[in-house]
């Protein structure tokens, strides 16, 4: 099946100094298939118009939106297109939600966000401070984990909001969530989960999981930069988002602010029927479901193959959870014990193999691990459209380091 989905991809056509292009780079923005870029283009050949209009070009707008959300409501388990809105990027959705919360908090009030999530998930409510709420850390353990004995220690009857990575963009670690819903139901806060780099590796089911509010970037599963949350039925609407009085009030859109990216949203659209034309099935819902059999397959054995030659590298170190663990991210990040990891990507990339030095916004793990000083780690990912040979020919330039 590797074969196939690769031939949908044309940057993997792309050949530079007669050699092909290796994309391990994956976590920071996953390559996009035919089929997203044409319907981008096709919205803008076919059905460029707002919304709300009495014409067809602006009704098939109406109509691509509603599509949209309810796509995306299936892609995240969710009770339908009612709860997804979407915006420029999780980032800016996510700081709209904090402004929302500081007008209903109050001093006093406890937020815990994590030592290892993206500054996307913990900037925003670290802004809250400002108004008197008090903001704490749960604390990442050596091993790449957080420590859920301290979750537990600092929930209180003052805690109001739990916001939780469900898998590291550095370290590759898949959080526990159903223990943090658990905890955070039992102190009465809410749960809000950054699923970014979650979402283009296994399925997800928002209402098993109970979360109250989840986000994800429609880019890093092979659609465009689309920002998209999800809140459960209600909750924004009891919110006072930052919105012009002639936004519609309610749920989804009480959050979405200006005109949207129609375009954009098309191709988010593509995206998931992309991903779901990779598995078997009637609908879209068992599509997905047989397609993220495949991607975990496929990526854990590719991304092992990977964890286990970088490991066998004498000077290299990785960080983050082995792959012995029942659930990781196809994430490998490592460092070398003489070149700085600016060093090692730049020298991967004169042989065409993409890969990403720094700490990826996830600047307070890397102060925790020690990392920062030292200029971050290499970071390595595994997508759907990665090949052994990929993997082969980055051990083998490793080696040649």
């Amino acid at each position: 099946m590797n074969e196939s989905i690769r031939s949908q991809f044309p940057s993997l056509r792309r050949k530079i100094g007669g050699r092909p292009c290796i994309y391990l780079d994956g976590p920071a923005g996953t390559q996009v298939p035919d089929k997203v870029i044409r319907s981008i283009s096709n919205y803008y050949r076919r059905s460029n118009a707002n919304t709300h209009g009495m014409f067809t070009s602006s009704i098939e707008t109406d109509r691509l939106m509603e599509d949209t959300r309810s796509i995306v409501a299936d892609f995240l388990g969710a009770e339908g297109g009612h709860t997804i809105s979407f915006g420029q990027n999780m980032t800016t959705l996510n700081y709209s939600l904090s402004h929302a919360f500081g007008k209903i908090f109050q001093p006093g009030d406890e937020i815990l966000i994590t030592q290892l999530d993206h500054e996307a998930n913990r900037g925003p409510w670290l802004s809250l401070r400002e108004k008197g709420i008090r903001v704490r850390e749960i604390r990442l353990l050596e091993n790449g984990q957080l420590d859920y004995e301290d979750i537990a220690q600092k929930m209180n009857e003052r805690t109001r909001l739990l916001c939780i990575g469900w898998a590291s963009n550095i370290l590759g670690t898949i959080n526990d969530l159903y223990l943090a819903r658990s905890l955070a139901y039992e102190s009465g806060a809410l749960l809000l989960v950054d699923a970014v780099h979650y979402a283009p590796h296994f399925p997800i089911n928002v209402m098993q999981l109970g979360c109250d509010f989840l986000l994800c970037s429609a880019y890093k599963f092979y659609g465009p930069h689309v920002g998209i949350l999800y809140s459960s039925p209600g909750l924004l609407d009891r919110l006072p988002t930052d919105r012009l009085r002639t936004t519609d009030q309610v749920a989804p859109f009480s959050i979405e602010t200006g005109t949207l990216n129609h375009a954009a949203i098309a191709g988010v659209k593509s995206a998931i029927e992309f991903m779901a034309s990779c598995g078997q099935g009637t609908t879209i819902k068992g599509q997905l479901k047989s397609s993220f059999e495949y991607i975990e397959s496929h990526e854990r054995s590719l991304a092992g193959q990977l964890y286990d030659g970088i490991s066998a590298h004498q000077k290299c170190r990785i960080l983050g959870p082995s792959f012995d663990v029942q659930q990781r991210a196809p994430t490998v990040s490592f460092l070398h014990e003489d070149l700085r990891a600016t060093e090692v990507c730049q020298r991967l990339a004169l042989q065409n193999i993409y890969a990403w030095d720094g700490h990826f916004y996830a600047v307070r793990a890397a102060e925790i691990l020690g990392v920062q000083e030292k200029g971050g780690v290499t970071r390595m990912g595994i997508s759907m459209y990665t090949s052994t040979d990929d993997v082969v020919q980055t051990l083998n330039a490793l080696e040649d380091l």
